[in-house]
């Protein structure tokens, strides 16, 4: 079962510190990343939990996102490409999950850090 309150707070500290990162320089943005996972993880416990909980903290931005422009075309497809419109804004809709999933990976590895952290 997903701690939707593990992968909220991850993602919250995803968000600050990438924030901060933009203004700090060698902060990055991979660390956000890494530190919001690993928070995701040591919240839940266990490896297994904890990567998959990084995984969605640090992936979760990019799923809205997607989901709101896969909505977006897929309306406004409508007008200009009549039934095909709904299959463009899904399409993108996919490969945009797709996209964040794979850039949530790093997530997954300090959930799964953070998991066996606190497991012990």
């Amino acid at each position: 079962m997903t701690d939707w309150y593990a992968v909220g707070v991850g993602f919250a500290v995803t968000l600050v510190l990438g924030i901060v990162g933009l203004a700090i320089p060698g902060l990055g943005q991979l660390t956000p990343g890494l530190v919001g996972g690993f928070v995701a993880g040591y919240m839940v416990g266990g490896a297994g939990r904890g990567a998959w909980h990084g995984l969605l903290a640090g992936s979760l931005g990019g799923i809205l996102v997607a989901l709101v422009l896969g909505i977006a075309v897929g309306t406004l497809g409508i007008v200009e490409l009549g039934p095909l419109g709904p299959v463009l804004g899904g399409g993108l809709f996919l490969v945009g999950v797709t996209v964040a999933l794979v850039l949530g990976l790093e997530s997954a590895l300090a959930g799964a850090l953070g998991g066996w952290v606190a497991a012990r």
